[in-house]
C-alpha cells in the first residue's frame, strides 16, 4: 500500500490526469462490454439465450461492486488505495480475457448441462469468465473511488476551484461517453473484422496506459485518509435515540451535543426533519461525566452523539426517496438498448446511401450527450445567468427533475414515432429509421441533466466518511433500472400476451403495440416525476457551519 497523505497540495493538472484515465478506462471495459455477447456467442459457442443470460448478469454485477469497493474506500484503504489495487485486479481481468481470445475453442455450448460435458482445465470459456468477473471487481472498485478521488482534488475553501468543480462532473461524465464511442466505432470493427485478441489486446492496453499514467502522477494527487466505517457512527445514533426515547426533544437546537474543538472536522447544521434521532444528542447528567472525563471517547459512545452524527443520518433518510425516483429513471433509460434497437430493427435501415444497423443509433446517442453538455455549459446556463443573476446555474435538484421530464417525453416521442411506423406497416411500407433520431435526442438530455447532477448531487451530499459509498448509491441505480426494466417487460408480457394474442412486445413488432408500452413508459416516468417533485420542493440541503 501506499501511504496517505492527507494534507499534500495539489496542481490543476490533478484533475485532468483524473479525466484522461476515465477517458482510457470506459474505452477498455466498453471494448470488452459492447461485443460481448456476440464473442461469446460466436467464439465460446454459447447459445443466444445463455449469452444474452451471462452478459446481463456480468453488466449488473460490474454495476453492484462498485458498493464494495466504496466501503473499502470510505472505511479502509482510502480512494487511491482502492484505486491502485481495483487497477491491479482490473488489468489482471483484463490480461485473461484477452489470453481467452487465443485459446483454442470447442462447438460445445457455454450452457451445456450434460454430464456427459468435459471441458479442459484452462478452456477458453473458463479463462475468458474468470478474466469477465476479475474485470467486474476491479472496474467496481474504479467506479467507486475515480470520481470522489477526482473531486478531492479541488479546494472547496477557493471560489475559483468550486467553480472548476462543478464543471468537473461534467467533463467525468463526458470521459465515460468518449470510450464508448471509441469502443463503438473502432475496437468493435477491430474484433469482428481483424482479430478478436487484438480487440481485446488494444483495450488491454488501455488500461495498462491508465495505470501506468495514474502511478506517476502520485506526487501531484491530494488524498484523503479514511475515517473509518460510517456504519458505526450511523447505529450509535439509532441506539442512542432509542435510549432516550421517552424524554422530550428541546425546543432550542443550540443544548443539543456538538464537538467544538476538533476544526478539523466539519460540522453540518442542525435542520428539524427526523427530530426523533435529535434525541442522540440530548446531554444527560450521566452523559456530563462522560464528556468530562474524555470527550473523544463520548464521540464514539452508544449513549451520546453530536449533531453532526444526527445530521449525517438524517441525509441519507433525506436522500432515499431522491434515490429510489433514480431506479425508475434508470428503468426507462435502459429503453435504450433494448426496444428502442427492436423498434429500429423494424424500420427501413438506409439513411441516404448508407445502412445504418439499429444497434448503432446508440452512437448516435452518445453524440448527442456530448451535445448537451456543450449546449448547456456554453448556451444554457450563461442565458439562465443573463435572465436572472441572482439565481445563476440551476440547481441540483431541478436539472435532476428537468431530467425526469425530459425521459417522459423521450418516451412519449418513441410512442408517436412507433404509432407512425405502425401506420406505415399496416400499408405495407417502412419508415426510415431517421424518424428514431428525435427521441434518442431527447433521451440524451435526459442522461445529461439527470446522471451529471446525480453524481454531483449525492457528492456534495454525502457525509464525509461516506463520499465513494454515496457516489457508489447512484451508480447503483442503473443496476437496478436494468432488473427494473426486465420487471416490466415480464409484467407487461403477462398482462397482454394471453388468449393467444402476441402482446405489446411481441417477437414480430407489427403484430404487437410497442407504441403502448411506451405510452405506459411515458406515464409511469410522469408519475415517477410528480413524486420526485414533492421530495425535491421539501428537501433541506445540507449545510455546513465549521
Amino acid at each position: 500500500m501506499v501511504p496517505l497523505i492527507q494534507d499534500k497540495k495539489t496542481g490543476s493538472r490533478a484533475p485532468a490526469v483524473v479525466l484522461g484515465f476515465e477517458c482510457l478506462e470506459s474505452t477498455a471495459f466498453n471494448g470488452i462490454a459492447t461485443n460481448l455477447v456476440l464473442y461469446l456467442h460466436s467464439v465460446l459457442h454459447g447459445s443466444s439465450l445463455a449469452s444474452a443470460s451471462n452478459v446481463t448478469t456480468w453488466i449488473g454485477t460490474s454495476y453492484l461492486t462498485p458498493v464494495l469497493g466504496a466501503v473499502l474506500a470510505d472505511t479502509f484503504w482510502g480512494n487511491y488505495n482502492t484505486i491502485l489495487v481495483s487497477l491491479l485486479v482490473y488489468l489482471l481481468g483484463m490480461m485473461l480475457v484477452t489470453f481467452s481470445a487465443f485459446l483454442p475453442t470447442t462447438t460445445t455450448a457455454l450452457d451445456c448441462v450434460s454430464s456427459s460435458c468435459h471441458h479442459p482445465a484452462l478452456g477458453s470459456h473458463t479463462v475468458a469468465f474468470a478474466g469477465l468477473y476479475l474485470v467486474a471487481f476491479g472496474s467496481g472498485g474504479v467506479r467507486a473511488a475515480l470520481l470522489p478521488f477526482g473531486a478531492e482534488q479541488f479546494d472547496d475553501d477557493n471560489a475559483v476551484d468550486r467553480e472548476r468543480k462543478m464543471s468537473f462532473f461534467s467533463w467525468f461524465y463526458v470521459c465515460v461517453d468518449f470510450g464508448m464511442i471509441v469502443s463503438g466505432l473502432f475496437l468493435v470493427w477491430v474484433q469482428q473484422n481483424v482479430s478478436w485478441g487484438l480487440g481485446f489486446g488494444i483495450a488491454t492496453a488501455c488500461i495498462a496506459l491508465a495505470f501506468a499514467g495514474f502511478v506517476l502522477a502520485t506526487p501531484m494527487y491530494t488524498r484523503r485518509v479514511p475515517t473509518g466505517t460510517p456504519l458505526k457512527s450511523l447505529c450509535q445514533v439509532v441506539v442512542a435515540a432509542c435510549r432516550k426515547a421517552a424524554l422530550r426533544v428541546p425546543a432550542d437546537a443550540a443544548v443539543l451535543y456538538e464537538v467544538s474543538d476538533k476544526v478539523d472536522q466539519p460540522k453540518i447544521a442542525h435542520t428539524h426533519e427526523f427530530t426523533f434521532l435529535d434525541k442522540a444528542a440530548m446531554v444527560m447528567g450521566s452523559d456530563l461525566e462522560e464528556v468530562a472525563t474524555n470527550v473523544d471517547a463520548a464521540a464514539g459512545s452508544w449513549r451520546l452523539c453530536t449533531v453532526t452524527q444526527v445530521e449525517e443520518l438524517k441525509i441519507l433518510m433525506r436522500l432515499l426517496p431522491i434515490w429510489a425516483t433514480s431506479i425508475v429513471l434508470s428503468a426507462a433509460y435502459a429503453q435504450l438498448n433494448t426496444t428502442f434497437v427492436q423498434q429500429g430493427s423494424a424500420m427501413d435501415m438506409r439513411v441516404m446511401s448508407f445502412t445504418i444497423p439499429a444497434a448503432s443509433m446508440v452512437s448516435f446517442e452518445v453524440v448527442c450527450v456530448l451535445a448537451w453538455v456543450v449546449v448547456y455549459g456554453s448556451v444554457i446556463v450563461p442565458a439562465l445567468r443573463s435572465f436572472s443573476p441572482a439565481s445563476g446555474e440551476p440547481s441540483q435538484l431541478r436539472r435532476m427533475g428537468a431530467g425526469r421530464l425530459l425521459m417522459a417525453c423521450a418516451m412519449a416521442v418513441a410512442a408517436l414515432v412507433e404509432m407512425r411506423r405502425l401506420d406505415a406497416a399496416g400499408t405495407g411500407e417502412s419508415i426510415s429509421i431517421a424518424w428514431q433520431m428525435p427521441q434518442y435526442f431527447v433521451l440524451a438530455g435526459a442522461e445529461v441533466f439527470c446522471y451529471i447532477a446525480q453524481l454531483e448531487f449525492f457528492y456534495s451530499e454525502a457525509p464525509e466518511s461516506m463520499k465513494s459509498m454515496c457516489t457508489s448509491f447512484a451508480l447503483l441505480t442503473v443496476a437496478l433500472g436494468s432488473y427494473t426494466s426486465s420487471l416490466i417487460y415480464a409484467v407487461v408480457n403477462a398482462l397482454t400476451a394471453t388468449g393467444g394474442r402476441p402482446g405489446w412486445i411481441s417477437d414480430d413488432l407489427d403484430q404487437g403495440h410497442l407504441d403502448y408500452f411506451f405510452w405506459t413508459m411515458a406515464a409511469l416516468c410522469t408519475l415517477n416525476f410528480v413524486v420526485y417533485s414533492a421530495f425535491a420542493r421539501n428537501y433541506q440541503v445540507k449545510t455546513v457551519v465549521s
